[in-house]
C-alpha cells in the first residue's frame, strides 16, 4: 500500500511539474491534463485489481485459520472424551463438518465491508 501510495504522490507531482512547462496554449495544457487523467486512472484501476487479489488471499487465509481452530477444538475436546468402543471415522466428512461448524461464513461476511474498496 505504501508503494501505490508514493506512486500516486510520484504522479500529483509530475502534473505539478508538466502543466507550468507547457505553452499558454489551452489546447496543450487541456491535452496534458487528459493524458495525465487517463494514466491515474489506469492506475487505480490497477491497485483495485490487486486490492482484490489480496483481499481473495486475505480471505482464503481467514478461511482456513478459523477451519484449523475449530479442528484443534474439536480434537482437544475428543481426547477428554473416554469412548466404550472405538468408532472409525471418515475423516473426509468430519473435516468438511468442521469446516461448516467453523463460523468461518459467518466472520467473512463480518470482516470483509472493513476490508472492501468502495
Amino acid at each position: 500500500m505504501e508503494l501505490w501510495r508514493n506512486e500516486m504522490n510520484e504522479e500529483i507531482y509530475r502534473i505539478n511539474q508538466v502543466i507550468p512547462t507547457t505553452n499558454a496554449d489551452e489546447n496543450e495544457n487541456t491535452e496534458a491534463i487528459q493524458q495525465w487523467i487517463r494514466s491515474v486512472i489506469g492506475r487505480l484501476d490497477h491497485y483495485k485489481t490487486q486490492h482484490k487479489e489480496l483481499l481473495n488471499d486475505a480471505t482464503t487465509l481467514l478461511e482456513l485459520a478459523l477451519w484449523k481452530a475449530k479442528m484443534d477444538e474439536k480434537e482437544e475436546d475428543s481426547l477428554g472424551e473416554v469412548k466404550a468402543k472405538k468408532i472409525k471415522l471418515d475423516m473426509q466428512s468430519e473435516r468438511s463438518e468442521r469446516r461448516i461448524t467453523s463460523g468461518a461464513n459467518i466472520v467473512i461476511k463480518n470482516v470483509l465491508p472493513y476490508l472492501e474498496l468502495k
